[in-house]
């Protein structure tokens, strides 16, 4: 099988895509999908092994792909891997800022170094690979940037530390299209809501019911998936974007627009899945896309 892109073969053909936290979740499935389009995927990571399994999936299926081990919080780190990269390939056409991470636990209880530690991954990391990216290469070529926030509206009650630093990142989003447009570079983040990826299987099994309960807030009725995901990364990373800068893109079946009161009526499940509408049907486009472990039963 190979992945089913709803973007037309070779779109990404010969550019340099690098994605943050490529080792698994949402960065896994967008790097599968770009080398699916032709782009020279750079895996970003800190963990070699889960970095080193992707790059054989892709390869596999006929990708390209290349990986960097670092910590995106350290700034020598950072520069030193932009910097092999450019020296590798010549250019960095592409820069997904995915690396990310938080706990559930209440405001209150949240040490300095919690969140700190929750601060570097999600803000401070970010900054670092697109500064980088743009001092050594997209200052002088160009290219488009997508962050990876998330669904911030409403706030963000049992995670205050990346609810604050995801907020953040929405506003650098917005600063360095300004800063940088002269530069011929694009600065766009992407929203996910209630994604059904691997970044839940680190949340403790007894937070499972409470997972599972969050798609009745959603007016579409479900969690989205990784693939849904990264084809609005892809888009934005794409020419169909080239007049999209400093905006960003929720993808979260309207999540948000939840209002206390109104019946949230969702669809019956149809006996054939094929009879769902198509306009509101999963996008299922990922081929190796593994479903999280508090929904397997």
């Amino acid at each position: 099988m190979a992945y089913r892109s709803a973007y037309r073969p070779g779109l990404f053909e010969g550019k340099v895509v690098v994605v943050t936290g490529g080792g698994s979740g949402i960065g896994r499935c967008t790097a599968h999908e770009l080398a699916a389009l032709g782009a020279v995927v750079v895996l970003v990571g800190r963990n070699v092994d889960k970095l080193q399994s992707v790059q054989a999936e892709i390869t596999q299926d006929g990708g390209s792909a290349s990986l960097q081990v670092c910590d995106i919080r350290q700034e020598d780190q950072v520069r030193q891997t932009i910097g092999a990269i450019v020296a590798r390939h010549a250019r960095i056409d592409g820069l997904v800022n995915n690396a990310g991470g938080q706990y559930i636990t209440p405001l209150e209880a949240i040490s300095v170094k919690g969140w700190q530690a929750v601060i570097d991954t999600n803000l401070t990391g970010g900054f670092l690979m697109a500064r980088e990216t743009y001092l050594q290469s997209m200052q002088r070529h160009g290219g488009a940037i997508v962050n990876i926030v998330a669904d911030i509206w409403g706030s963000m009650p049992g995670m205050a530390h990346s609810g604050a630093a995801r907020a953040g990142m929405v506003s650098l989003t917005e600063t360095a299209a300004i800063e940088w447009a002269h530069s011929g570079v694009r600065v766009n983040a992407v929203a996910p809501g209630y994604i059904a990826s691997s970044g839940m299987d680190h949340y403790p099994p007894e937070h499972g019911p409470q997972l599972r309960a969050m798609a009745a807030t959603v007016p579409l009725g479900r969690f989205g998936n990784e693939a849904e995901t990264s084809a609005g990364i892809v888009f934005l990373l794409s020419p169909a974007a080239s007049f999209i800068s400093g905006t960003t893109l929720r993808i979260d079946g309207a999540r948000p627009q939840g209002r206390m009161g109104w019946d949230q009526r969702h669809a019956d499940a149809p006996a054939d899945a094929a009879a769902t509408p198509e306009a509101v049907r999963p996008f299922d486009g990922f081929h190796r896309a593994v479903t999280p472990r508090l929904f397997q039963n």
